[in-house]
């Protein structure tokens, strides 16, 4: 099936273009979402007619999207699941979610712009694009942890897994030391019930 393309689409072509897709790939989501029409004689000649401002458009859009960009890549956004005590999420995080915490922290994003690469399972910081415009893109990072100070903890660099570890550590640690205190009593137990030196040398009234 042949689209032309109102906008630029990855992998498949700029704005103005005339492409052969899949029916079900144009159906389902080119022509719905407004990034291509039939490539009917019609709809290529009133392309044509319109070339201009549609790129006109793009050009102040595309401007509008850097801007956006600019301040969105990089961010980090806090996402609050339950979790097993290996760091197993009971769910997922999903595009919806990354969208929410974004709008949240002041960003306008739709979740149709947040691309998910993988599903996110388990909690650590996690990285997903959004593609703002078709030509720009930006990069959060989902920081997903049961609670604000372990979101806090893996900012600072620490896995869930090494905070476990280090708390196994430390409670092995301190049962060594209750077995030393223990241990130092019962020797000074031992030593203070010892029996007194008794001197058995008979006295001289004795002698006589």
């Amino acid at each position: 099936m042949q689209v032309i393309l109102m906008e630029r689409v990855a992998k498949l072509g700029q704005m103005g273009d005339v492409v052969e897709v899949r029916p079900g790939f144009a159906r389902n989501y080119l022509l719905p979402q407004g990034k291509a029409l039939t490539a009917s004689k019609q709809n290529i000649a009133n392309f044509e007619a319109q070339k201009a401002q549609l790129e006109a458009r793009n050009i102040e859009t595309k401007k509008e999207a850097e801007d956006l960009a600019a301040r969105l890549n990089g961010q980090t956004f806090i996402v609050i699941r339950s979790a097993s005590d290996a760091g197993a999420l009971y769910g997922s995080v999903t595009p919806r979610d990354a969208a929410e915490v974004a709008t949240a922290g002041g960003f306008s994003v739709d979740r149709k712009q947040v691309v998910q690469i993988r599903p996110i399972k388990e909690l650590g910081l996690h990285e997903m694009e959004v593609r703002i415009h078709p030509e720009v893109s930006a990069t959060i990072v989902l920081n997903v942890a049961r609670s604000l100070e372990e979101a806090e903890l893996q900012a600072s660099g620490k896995s869930i897994q090494e905070r476990a570890a280090e708390e196994e550590a430390a409670a092995e640690f301190e049962i060594a030391e209750l077995f030393d205190d223990l241990g130092a009593a019962a020797d000074d137990d031992f030593m203070g019930s010892s029996d007194p030196i008794v001197d058995t040398e008979p006295s001289d009234e004795e002698k006589s």
